[in-house]
Parts: C-alpha cells; sequence; structure tokens
C-alpha cells in the first residue's frame, strides 16, 4: 500500500468520525477544534478529507496482483 493510500485512509477515518458525531450529537469536532465551519483551517481539513475520498475511489479499481506475489 502506498503511502498516499495510507494517509488518504487516515482523512477519511478522521472525516467519517467527525460526520459521525455530527450526525449523532450534532458537533462538529473539526469546526469547535479550528474557530468554527467558516474558518480557513477547517475548510482546509474538509477539502483534504474530500479529495482523500477522491483518492479512494481508485482503491476499488486497483489490482490486487502485489498482494498475489506476496501470498
Amino acid at each position: 500500500m502506498m503511502i498516499m493510500d495510507r494517509i488518504a485512509l487516515i482523512l477519511l477515518i478522521i472525516g467519517g468520525i467527525n460526520w459521525g458525531l455530527v450526525g449523532v450529537f450534532k458537533f462538529d469536532l473539526v469546526a469547535y477544534l479550528f474557530g468554527g465551519q467558516t474558518a480557513s483551517i477547517s475548510r482546509v481539513v474538509y477539502t483534504l478529507v474530500a479529495l482523500s475520498a477522491l483518492w479512494c475511489i481508485s482503491l476499488l479499481f486497483r489490482d490486487r496482483v502485489e498482494s498475489k506475489e506476496n501470498s
């Protein structure tokens, strides 16, 4: 697994936890930590999570040749 894949997955986990908090408790952790939803750093985090999601779409279509070679 490439380092970019790991970074993207970590960001998606952070985003998923944040959305879970929003859905269950109406609490946006990213906005809380970085000064609101419209704060620049919050928008950067939201954008990075979105870009990570787009990157992870490629995981669905990659060949699993490297895992077959390791078996």
